[in-house]
Parts: C-alpha cells; structure tokens; sequence
C-alpha cells in the first residue's frame, strides 16, 4: 500500500516530468511556422512593417513567419484570434496605440481585456507626430498659427477619428489654448490632400506620412510633439521648446502575444526583434521614413504601455469618443 511519502513521491516526480516535458518543448521551439497578424489590410505602415520584421528575423528563428492580414474596425478581429490561440509562442500580433492603449476607451463591450489578456513582447518603433501646413501657406511658426486661431475659426486634419494624431492635436490644444475643428479624414494621403488644396488650415501627421512631402517642399512644419527633435527632422523643434510641457505624444508599433506564454520564449522573441530592427535593412529603412527605434525589454514594454494607458484613456473618455455608438 502507498503511504503519504510514496504519494508525495509520486506527484513530484509527475511534477518534475511535466516541468521537463515544458522545457523540452520550449528547447525545441519553433518547430513549425510562425504567423504574425496584423488587423489592418495589407500596404499599410503596420503591414509593411510586419513583412520587413518577418524576412529579418526567419533566419534567426530557422522557420517562417507568415503575415496573416485580418483588417477590422480597431484590429478587433486580428486582437481576439491571438488571445484565443495557444500561449505557445506561434502567433505574434502587431499592435499599436489604438490595440493596446485606446480600445477598451473605445469600445463598451470587447470580447477580450488586453491588458489581461496580451504579454508584451517588444517594439518595433515610434513614429514622431508633427504639426503641418502647406508650404505657401503664411503661417510660419507655431505662434502665428495660435494668433490666428484667435482671430478667425481654424480647422486641423487628422487621418482618422481617436487615431494617434487627434489625441496629439488635443494635448497641444490643452498646453496651448489654441481652439481647432477636427476634420477627420480617410487615411493620410485624404488628410495631406486636405492640407494643400486648403480644404484644412493645418493637420498632424506622423513622420513616416509627411516627411517625403516635407523634403519635396509641398508642406512644412511647425512643431513635433516629441521628447525631443526628430532625427529625421532636425531643425523642427519640440512643442517643449516653444514653451509647452509635456506635449509629448507618438504613434508606435510592437508586437505582443497571448499571455501565458513561456518567458523564455517571449525574451527570445524579443531578442529576435532587436536584432531585426538593428539590421541594416530594417535601419535604412526606418530611418528614410522617420521612424525611431525603441530597444524595449518585454518588462520596459509592458510598463511603457502601463503610463500611456494612464495618460490617454482619461483624455479619450473626456472628450467623449465612441466606435460603438
């Protein structure tokens, strides 16, 4: 007859079979392809950026990673089909602002909770937002265009409603006390167009948007709201610099999976994505569109995500933005 001691053997040594069995198959991982979904439809900045990620870090994985497109409205669809698959490492979803930070602000009801439900992996990059106008417009700094938001009704693009860019438009309009109509538009290139046919007297536009009209001398701008000038973009100064703190707001992309995920695989996932995004591709890249880098740790990730939840769910609530009527 087995006593307490022969059971207490027993289901240790169960224990330490399936302890071993679990690193086992994280030693072995990945012995299949990867997917990566991304919730928005293909040629857009987050699937371009999924496709260069993956080409870079297939070599290093020694599989595949398939970028699998599921577009809806808030990259709900892509979000729910991550969380519902297993916690093993095999699907990789791209976020962004709106996945992580801004949607459960958003929406009422979402058939999950990111911030229970997602394990963040680690940064692809920032996108720097600035304040734009035309090239021949007569607005020449920041401080002309507060003086004529104060004589006349001034009106700013945006490439979508609750997007990155709105947000950003509304702290500056706090720190300042410049009043501005939001025209939301159908994308960045509705919104520059918008911009300089005059339909719009200025818009906010991340980097990677405005920078090839920039250089080409069709816009100009006035301002990034950044914690500090953008690279791509020297002679721009910060909102800070004109005299306004804590204007600080970006666009950004990362990469999460279910939680639950074995933390050896999650850091070597991140491993994986800092050297991708180190690569000289992916640098010449990001660089020509004006996008900063951000060598996050899962942990540093996770508490980055922790502070913009703070600081933009509040703004989202008070200014009364919903997707779901």
């Amino acid at each position: 007859m087995f006593g307490r001691r022969d059971f207490a053997r027993l289901a240790l040594g169960a224990g330490g079979m399936a302890l071993a069995t679990g690193v086992q198959a994280q030693g072995n991982w990945p012995d299949r392809p990867l997917r990566w979904v991304v919730g928005y439809a293909p040629g857009g900045a987050s699937d371009v950026f999924a496709r260069l990620m993956a080409r870079q870090m297939t070599p290093a994985l020694g599989q595949s990673i398939v970028v699998e497109n599921r577009p809806s409205g808030g990259a709900i669809v892509a979000t729910e089909t991550v969380i519902r698959s297993p916690a093993d490492g095999y699907s990789l979803l791209h976020v962004d602002n709106g996945v992580l930070v801004y949607n459960p602000a958003l929406y009422s009801k979402l058939p999950f909770d990111p911030d229970k439900d997602l394990a963040s992996v680690g940064f692809i990059g920032r996108f720097p937002m600035l304040l734009v106008v035309k090239q021949e417009s007569p607005v020449q700094d920041f401080a002309a265009l507060l003086a004529a938001a104060k004589a006349k009704t001034i009106t700013y693009g945006t490439p979508a409603v609750a997007s990155p860019h709105q947000l950003t438009m509304e702290v500056l309009k706090r720190r300042s006390g410049m009043d501005a109509i939001h025209v939301p538009y159908r994308g960045t290139p509705a919104t520059l167009n918008g911009v300089l046919d005059g339909s719009v007297d200025c818009a906010i536009l991340d980097a990677s948007s405005a920078l090839g009209a920039i250089k080409g001398g069709r816009i100009r701008a006035l301002l990034v709201a950044g914690d500090r000038r953008a690279a791509s973009l020297p002679e721009v100064p910060t909102a800070i610099e004109l005299g306004y703190p804590n204007t600080v707001a970006y666009g950004w992309q990362g990469v999460c999976v279910a939680a639950g995920t074995p933390p050896a695989i999650v850091t070597r996932l991140n491993e994986m994505m800092r050297a991708a995004v180190a690569s000289p591709e992916m640098s010449k890249h990001m660089q020509e569109m004006g996008v900063e880098a951000v060598p996050h740790s899962p942990a540093q990730m996770a508490e980055f995500v922790k502070a913009e939840n703070a600081l933009w769910r509040p703004l989202i609530q008070e200014l009364g933005i919903r997707l779901d009527g």
